[in-house]
């Protein structure tokens, strides 16, 4: 008879046999399985490699077209707003300072004043500001002479305010360009109505300080015959659609009450939330209104400060890097 002896050793003889084979096909397996694993790491490596070198080209060339556009820049502006006035209206708190300073300095090579700069609060544009805004605009705190639409949009009402306090009425020269989705567009600066006073300036944007919902980056701000609206990247809020609203609004209104805008913004400002977006997609908005989609690169500044002399013979577009957009504005003929 078979003992218990005999099944036990043949259980042992079949398990060894399977750890056996295990052994045997995993040492046979283990050098082509390696060899070629380490083909692929070694060449992801080499592709890695390539692909850095390839970015600090670019890079290097990018650098190296940035400086030039800072050294000839100057060269291409100079005179091109000569005896013109303009402000600039921050629209976001992230606009960098370089950029800033770089677009004013740009002007006054161009040969235009910088009446002063405002900067717009994330309150600007937030509902919650609404009551304490209509209340502001609404009062008999507001200067003489100031015409309000008959509507009960804050941000309308807002809009109309800041227009006819910053801007000098003028009419741009007639003409043709390029809209704001690439297309024609003729830049109308009417200007209509007459020139703000100082003393109606400063009351207004005084009192809008006290509402926090703008600032004073310059220590006073006077009317202007151009306005450059700043902005940068672009508002995942849910209200962004909300808020961009009330900025194209005031976009408007200084466009309508002076001789022309351009907003001016960063690639990041093309995305969805953005307001360069919001103005170019907007079937409403004048396509007398300028935008720049670049102006955080030497050639976008450049961009920004052609756009306005354009502006003051009426040509208006899209300038930039985006889709449907000139790289830069046409030269002065």
């Amino acid at each position: 008879m078979i003992d218990f002896r005999y099944h036990l050793v043949s259980l042992i003889a079949v398990f060894l046999a399977v750890a056996l084979g295990i052994v045997i096909g995993t040492t046979q397996l283990n050098g082509p399985l390696t060899t070629n694993l380490q083909s692929q790491v070694s060449g992801l490596q080499a592709d890695k490699r390539a692909l850095e070198t390839q970015t600090q080209q670019l890079q290097s060339q990018l650098d190296a077209a940035g400086g030039f556009d800072e050294a000839v820049g100057p060269t291409l502006v100079a005179g091109t707003l000569t005896g013109r006035k303009v402000v600039l209206v921050i629209g976001s708190g992230d606009v960098p300072a370089d950029v800033v300073e770089g677009v004013t300095a740009l002007l006054g090579t161009a040969g235009a004043t910088v009446t002063g700069s405002v900067r717009l609060t994330a309150a600007y544009s937030d509902p919650q500001s609404a009551s304490g805004l209509q209340t502001y605009l609404t009062g008999p705190g507001m200067p003489p002479g100031l015409t309000l639409p008959e509507t009960d949009d804050t941000g309308e009402l807002v809009a109309a305010v800041l227009g006819q306090v910053l801007m000098l009425p003028g009419t741009a020269s007639s003409g043709t360009g390029d809209g704001g989705t690439g297309g024609t567009g003729t830049g109308t600066g009417t200007g209509t109505g007459t020139a703000p006073s100082q003393s109606a300036t400063s009351s207004v944007l005084a009192g809008l300080e006290q509402l926090d919902v703008l600032s004073s980056d310059t220590s006073s701000v006077s009317p202007a015959d151009f306005a450059v609206v700043l902005t940068s990247g672009a508002s995942t809020e849910p209200d962004a659609a909300d808020r961009n609203a009330a900025l194209l609004q005031l976009v408007t209104a200084l466009d309508e009450h002076g001789s022309g805008v351009v907003v001016a913004g960063d690639v990041e400002s093309l995305a969805d939330g953005g307001l360069v977006a919001a103005v170019r997609a907007d079937s409403t908005a004048p396509s007398s209104i300028s935008t720049v989609d670049n102006v955080d690169t030497a050639a976008g500044r450049v961009s920004t400060v052609l756009a306005l002399a354009a502006e003051g013979r009426g040509d208006s577009g899209a300038y930039g890097t985006g889709k449907n957009t000139q790289p830069v504005p046409p030269p002065v003929s």
